[in-house]
């Protein structure tokens, strides 16, 4: 009895402790599992800084990709535009290395053209027409052996002729071909188109330096003999003259060209318009002009047909030269071949070359 008392005795203080150390252990547990709430709170906090730093770079990556492609947008417009001028400029070198090229060297330029003299004449009609100038092309046309030019009367005829294409011309005629009753030969006839000019623009430049002598007399002396004369004259300052630089004639004239050394020489003489010369025994009235010097800015060229001339090819040498342009005169003058009037002929036998000229037709 004394033992069961001293242990329900001691009871309570047992349960108390027991009691506490529940509670500690339940708070233990507690405190664990918050503090694993707190861990798992903070990887996830650091999980989402690391996503939230990536998807940060991300975004800086993509300003940088925006930043670079504009500033590629900016570079490429920036050269395109560059491009542009840079082709602008050249396309005006290239109209201003055209222009050149025609004016200096057109025959190089189209070296398939016939060669061209072109003759201008002043033509005043009235004041409107004041600063017009007539442009009559002089067209020379090569002309190959075995063939002929025949031009007709009427151009009808000539179309004809170049429908036809094949031509039999007889050379039974004369009395000296009798042997050749029976000879014929085959030409062929095509149209004849040449390239005329259709505009043309010319710079001229009035030279500081040069003037133009004209009205000179013809003393049967040599063209450099007179030159020696004109330039001993003009260089001497009593005759208001100065130290000549060159001197030449100009092609196909009687004018002569004189450049001075320095500038204010030509112009007082020009202004003078007239100078007395001594050449040999006499003085001479000599015309002192201002020289001006053209370029070819512009010149375009149009085919035109002529519509009364035909080219004939392949004529066989088998006779001589008059015979066979009187055998085809006469083939191509009788209407009863398609042929009609003939205006002009021109032949060449095989084995030579010749050039025709081509005036404008005024009829």
């Amino acid at each position: 009895m004394d033992s069961e008392e001293a242990s329900e005795g001691l009871s309570p203080g047992t349960r108390g402790s027991g009691e506490l150390c529940r509670a500690l252990e339940q708070d233990h547990e507690k405190i664990q599992a918050a503090k694993e709430l707190v861990d798992q709170r903070t990887r996830e906090l650091r999980e989402e800084g690391e996503l939230l730093h990536k998807k940060l770079q991300q975004m800086c990556l993509t300003v940088e990709e925006e930043q670079s492609c504009q500033m590629d947008f900016f570079l490429a417009k920036e050269e395109n535009y560059r491009l542009r001028q840079e082709k602008q400029l050249l396309k005006r070198k290239l109209e201003e290395l055209k222009k050149k090229v025609i004016g200096e060297d057109l025959v190089t330029m189209l070296p398939a053209l016939p060669e061209k003299k072109m003759v201008f004449k002043g033509l005043v009609t009235n004041k409107g027409d004041m600063n017009k100038l007539v442009l009559t092309p002089l067209i020379r046309y090569p002309l190959l052996g075995g063939s002929a030019l025949v031009t007709f009367e009427k151009a009808e005829v000539a179309q004809g002729i170049v429908e036809a294409k094949e031509h039999t011309v007889q050379l039974s005629f004369g009395e000296e071909l009798e042997e050749l009753e029976r000879c014929r030969v085959r030409v062929q006839a095509a149209p004849v188109d040449l390239l005329l000019p259709s505009d043309l623009e010319i710079s001229l430049t009035r030279s500081s330096r040069t003037i133009l002598v004209s009205n000179l007399p013809r003393l049967g002396i040599s063209d450099e003999a007179l030159l020696d004369k004109l330039e001993l004259f003009f260089s001497k300052t009593k005759n208001e003259g100065g130290e000549v630089e060159s001197r030449e004639f100009l092609d196909d004239s009687s004018q002569v060209v004189l450049t001075f050394a320095r500038d204010g020489v030509a112009e007082p003489l020009i202004a003078r318009g007239h100078i007395q010369v001594p050449i040999g025994k006499g003085k001479y009235n000599l015309k002192i002009s201002p020289c001006l010097s053209g370029e070819v800015t512009n010149l375009q060229l149009q085919p035109h047909r002529c519509p009364r001339t035909v080219l004939l090819s392949g004529i066989p040498d088998v006779l001589g030269t008059e015979a066979m342009r009187d055998a085809l005169e006469i083939h191509f003058q009788k209407a009863s071949r398609g042929g009609g009037e003939v205006d002009a002929l021109a032949y060449v036998p095989a084995g030579q070359w010749g050039v025709a000229v081509f005036e404008e037709d005024v009829g």
